[in-house]
């Protein structure tokens, strides 16, 4: 999973990126400080996953990966190219989900681009060039399906249904804002909007604002509701305090966040939002050669998941031996979930749940 971390210049997205990641990409006070985009990939945490390295002590111990990409800062008129347009644009088309840094702290020290603290101004700044950008890649879908339609009447429906996103796009909304039929969105996926890309607004707060409580933030309240229109995730955060605990031990990170009554970092609320927003679960592999996490969209069957880990495993599919996370924990060992009958057989119908640990079967 690749997540691009997006926003206009100095809303603290290389701050956050560095905190997340220990990158070390360069964070300072003036527009454009990042060009080129940081990349940074972090473990996704799975205290399922420490618990049966404790159980079988593997040789290798293998977590899933977060892709984290700092992309340039964002101005108006970037579709047009200006700033670092076209190529911010471009990174951002390459990743599969975006998290959109919005400042809401005052700071002297800091300057805005555009003068002042307004978050409302500021997503719909960076939301309208991607519209801007999606219509020029929608019309030239529009023209194509327009010659189809000649030889084939049947594209007559895609037409229809394209020209419904342009009249949203043309109205300033998201093309993720659209309601779409399964067909219909199996069809929107199909065209690069970056508008229908999934959104997790990030609203960055000060360290003072973030302790006493998000919701006295006066900037938070129209970030939320941006966000609840659009259907998209919002996740309050002080890149700051993520900047403070980024070195830690874990004993030390655990209460430092105790502190501030807190039982997670923001990292952590970001991932797991991520996988909420994304529809993405996780299944286990366990054994002594290795612990390991695999991402793979809710509702997966079987077959599909162990393609996940090698294509003969999918093709030469035979059956799923699996037995819930919880119940093997309680159990103690794989030993005692079979006596009580919780280790069970799946076929090529099973659909994996969040949490299985699981050992494939199959033949090629």
């Amino acid at each position: 999973m690749k997540l691009g971390i997006v926003g206009l210049p100095n809303v603290g997205k290389s701050t956050l990126f560095n905190a997340i990641t220990n990158a070390g990409a360069q964070a300072a006070n003036y527009p454009f400080c990042t060009i080129e985009p940081n990349v940074g990939t972090v473990a996704v945490p799975d205290k399922r996953l420490d618990w049966l390295a404790n159980l079988y002590h593997p040789l290798k111990y293998t977590p899933a990966t977060i892709e984290f990409v700092d992309i340039a800062g964002l101005v108006r008129g970037a579709s047009k190219g200006e700033g670092l347009g076209n190529k911010f644009l471009a990174n951002i088309r390459e990743c599969d989900a975006i998290v959109h840094v919005v400042r809401c702290f005052e700071d002297s020290n800091i300057v805005h681009v555009e003068g002042s603290i307004d978050p409302k101004r500021d997503i719909e700044t960076v939301n309208l060039e991607l519209i801007l950008s999606d219509l020029e890649v929608l019309n030239r879908r529009i023209e194509k399906t327009q010659k189809m339609i000649k030889a084939d009447k049947k594209y007559q429906l895609e037409l229809d249904f394209f020209k419904r996103v342009k009249t949203a796009l043309n109205e300033g909304k998201s093309a993720r804002s659209v309601d779409c039929t399964k067909d219909e969105a199996e069809l929107l996926s199909s065209v690069s909007l970056l508008s229908n890309k999934p959104v997790i607004y990030a609203a960055n707060m000060s360290d003072k604002d973030f302790k006493a409580g998000v919701e006295n933030n006066k900037y938070f309240l129209p970030v939320k509701q941006i966000a609840k229109a659009e259907g998209a995730g919002v996740l309050p955060i002080c890149a700051e305090t993520e900047a403070e605990i980024a070195d830690l031990s874990p004993e030390e990170k655990k209460l430092f966040l105790a502190d501030i009554g807190l039982e997670e970092s923001g990292l952590d609320r970001l991932i797991r939002a991520c996988y909420s927003l994304l529809g993405l679960i996780s299944f286990l592999t366990a054994g002594e050669p290795e612990v390991r996490a695999w991402t793979i969209k809710n509702g997966t069957k079987a077959p599909q998941a162990a393609g996940k880990i090698h294509s003969d495993f999918e093709r030469g599919f035979i059956r799923a031996e699996i037995v819930a996370f919880d119940d093997l924990k309680e159990c103690g060992s794989v030993a005692v979930a079979k006596e009580k009958g919780l280790y069970r057989s799946e076929g090529k119908d099973y659909v994996m749940k969040d949490g299985d640990v699981v050992l494939f079967r199959f033949n090629v």
